[in-house]
C-alpha cells in the first residue's frame, strides 16, 4: 500500500497503479488522500462503478459533506428526492444531513472523484473490504459508527426503475 503521509510536507506522487483498495459489490474504491494525509480536512477517493452499478443504498451522513466529480461514464443520482444526471466533467454537490445516492446510469464502466469534507467517511468505505456478502443489518451498524443513516426501503424502488445490480 503506498499512501500519502502528509500533504503539507515534501512533495510525493500517489501513481496510477498505487494506492489502497476496497469493492463492494460493483463498486470499486482507491483511497487517494485519507483524513490522516489532510489534517482531518477532507478525503478523496476514486470510485469505479461497474455499469448498472448502484454505489450506495439511499444514505446520509451528518458529518461531512461530499462532492462527485465525475471522470467518466453517466452517472444518476436522488439528491433530497430530486433525480439528477450527471456526465464527465459535471459536479455533484451532497451536504450533510441530506438523503441521496446514486449510481452508474450507463452501461461503460464510470469513474468518479468523492471529495469528502471534513475527511472520516472514507474509513467507512474502507471498512467494506472486511465484509465479502453484507447483509442490511451489517450495513446499517457499520454505517451508524460512521454517523449515517441508510434507508433500504427507498432504494429498492430506486433499483428496480434503472435496472441496477445492489
Amino acid at each position: 500500500m503506498t499512501r500519502l503521509t502528509n500533504i503539507l510536507g515534501s512533495a510525493r506522487v500517489l501513481r496510477s497503479d498505487a494506492g489502497e483498495k476496497s469493492t463492494l459489490g460493483g463498486c470499486t474504491d482507491r483511497f487517494m488522500i485519507d483524513g490522516a494525509d489532510s489534517g482531518g480536512r477532507f478525503a478523496l477517493v476514486q470510485q469505479t462503478l461497474d455499469p448498472r452499478a448502484l454505489a450506495a443504498p439511499v444514505h446520509r451522513h451528518h458529518n461531512e459533506d461530499e462532492y462527485t466529480y465525475v471522470l467518466s461514464g453517466r452517472i444518476g443520482a436522488i439528491l433530497g428526492g430530486q433525480e439528477v444526471f450527471a456526465e464527465a466533467g459535471d459536479f455533484i454537490f451532497k451536504p450533510r444531513n441530506q438523503w441521496h445516492t446514486f449510481w452508474n446510469a450507463g452501461n461503460e464502466t464510470a469513474s468518479v472523484l468523492e471529495i469528502i469534507s471534513s475527511a472520516g467517511l472514507e474509513e467507512l468505505f474502507r471498512s467494506f473490504k472486511d465484509i465479502p456478502e453484507p447483509d442490511p443489518e451489517t450495513l446499517m451498524a457499520m454505517a451508524a459508527a460512521y454517523g449515517c443513516d441508510i434507508d433500504f426501503e427507498a432504494t429498492m424502488p430506486i433499483v428496480e426503475r434503472h435496472s441496477l445490480e445492489f
